[in-house]
């Protein structure tokens, strides 16, 4: 499967078609927040979303997209991520596809916590922090019982996989 949260150099700057994730960017906003599931041969020849999966609506996977600012750069990033709602927010996971290395956008996110957040058709301003201890726990056990693969990627990781509730701010 792939995952949304492995992009690090395909960072969209300006949605233009060309990398991974302005292919997801673009059919994210034609599509009101989803991104049409593949069929078997689309992700054989490399489209980046998976076949359908179980617990998942039909019409596609939910994203979220995260404008963030690089922690290096000082450039505006947008990245296609899972989320789970939570609260006044979403959590989105550093799975990285299971690299031993977080990804860019966490470590931005950590760096530069105020982001702008596109979910379905609305845009959001929201603050992003690490989810820890039992608020970690139970955010990372719903996502692993939806996304099985979720919890490979963290065994083949060897790392804790950061869980970041985005907070959305009011006004």
């Amino acid at each position: 499967m792939s995952d949304p949260s492995t992009a690090s150099a395909n960072d969209a700057t300006v949605p233009g078609g060309n990398t991974w994730n302005e292919r997801i960017i673009a059919e994210f906003r034609a599509n009101a927040g989803y991104v049409p599931w593949s069929s078997e041969e689309e992700f054989a020849g490399d489209r980046p979303v998976p076949p359908w999966m179980p617990g998942f609506d039909k019409q596609g996977m939910p994203l979220v997209m995260v404008h963030n600012i690089g922690a290096k750069s000082g450039r505006e990033r947008i990245n296609p991520l899972f989320f789970q709602p939570v609260d006044n927010g979403w959590a989105v996971f550093g799975t990285h596809g299971g690299s031993p290395r977080d990804p860019a956008w966490y470590r931005n996110l950590m760096a530069n916590p105020q982001v702008t957040i596109e979910v379905g058709t609305e845009t959001v301003s929201a603050v992003a922090r690490l989810a820890q201890g039992e608020e970690r726990e139970q955010i990372w056990a719903k996502e692993v019982a939806l996304v099985p693969k979720f919890a490979e990627f963290e065994a083949a990781s060897g790392r804790q996989v950061p869980v970041v509730v985005l907070e959305r701010v009011d006004g």
